[in-house]
């Protein structure tokens, strides 16, 4: 007869073995998956919004980040920059010294201004990854440690904007256009050589402006530069808006240059609460959403997949879809919520 010692150890052997055939063993924990929701609750990630507090664009890229912050868990400090490239690699640089675990950066300064403190950073082990403007040459470099795009690719969205106009408005050889955008900035410029070069391939006569530094930080203090455009080129047909500031205020611009919805044909980028009101009202005619929600919980998905798992950086397109009045009602309720 076996002892009371040997039978239990009999029985727990038996149950063990009845586990492995069940598919039931038990596991190692340290290969086990979090069951916790917040699975990134140690991690902590600056993050760049862009523009201004509050502002439009900038704001829908915030409610992503902070939609992802709870989810996921992370402390996110906030770090906003008025659209100034200088002042986007000066806090960089002021960040970093913090030697937080990721930053997550706009990457409207472009590689020749960005890429050495990028080179800093990654040398301490802070994970960088980028959102709505691409940093080709860092993202190459550092892609196996974490660094990935979350944005539209700003050549092809532009070209598409400006091919779509094009088409819709029926405009034809010799028609004027003005493209008021940012070539200053060597990535973020790419979109607006995109609606330049879609309208000279339609043979368009284009005119150029640059958003100065007061209209990019408050797309009111364009006003008078709208005005003035249009007063003197009293024959364009269609301008186009690379900045979704600015695509939100083209009502105001309209009306301040005496015009009603429909004589100049207004598209732009990236929708706003304004913005679907003004297509609701045909002050703007086509817009190209890159969806900036997106671009907000993303990159904090991103940095928290790279630091807890060490998955290298994902190239995510957030699109190129495009509101009109057609579809416009469907939309503006998530615009409403700064959703879309």
């Amino acid at each position: 007869m076996y002892g009371k010692n040997n039978l239990l150890k009999i029985f727990i052997l038996i149950v063990v073995f009845s586990m492995v055939l069940s598919g039931c063993a038990p596991k190692a924990a340290s290969t086990a998956a979090p069951t916790d929701a917040k699975w990134c609750s140690n991690v902590h990630i600056v993050f760049f919004p862009g523009g201004p507090a509050g502002g439009v664009f900038a704001v829908n890229v915030y409610n992503g980040a902070l939609q992802a912050q709870a989810d996921l868990g992370p402390k996110v400090d906030y770090v906003w920059s008025d659209w100034d490239t200088q002042k986007m690699t000066q806090q960089f640089s002021e960040v970093a010294a913090t030697k937080p675990d990721g930053i997550a950066v706009m990457g409207h300064p472009g590689d020749a201004s960005f890429d050495s403190l990028i080179d800093t950073a990654e040398s301490n082990g802070i994970i960088v990854t980028s959102q709505n403007t691409e940093l080709p040459l860092a993202q190459a470099k550092y892609t196996a440690n974490g660094f990935g795009y979350v944005g539209a690719k700003n050549y092809d969205a532009g070209h598409a904007l400006g091919a779509e106009a094009v088409k819709r408005f029926g405009l034809v050889s010799g028609d004027r256009a003005m493209v008021w955008g940012l070539l200053s900035q060597p990535s973020r410029g790419q979109r607006t050589q995109g609606v330049i070069d879609a309208f000279n391939e339609a043979n368009l006569t284009v005119d150029y402006i640059e958003i100065d530094a007061a209209t990019n930080s408050d797309p009111a203090s364009g006003t008078a530069t709208f005005t003035g455009y249009v007063s003197s080129h009293p024959d364009v047909k269609v301008v186009v808006t690379d900045h979704g500031g600015l695509t939100a205020t083209a009502a105001t611009y309209l009306q301040a240059a005496g015009k009603n919805p429909g004589d100049i044909k207004m598209a732009g980028f990236d929708l706003s609460a304004a913005t679907t009101d003004a297509i609701k009202a045909g002050w703007m005619n086509l817009v190209i959403d890159q969806q900036p929600w997106l671009q907000g919980y993303l990159p904090i998905l991103q940095i928290c997949l790279t630091k807890v798992y060490g998955f290298s950086g994902l190239d995510i397109n957030t699109g190129a879809g495009f509101v009109d009045v057609s579809n416009v009602d469907f939309i503006a309720p998530l615009a409403a919520k700064n959703i879309r």
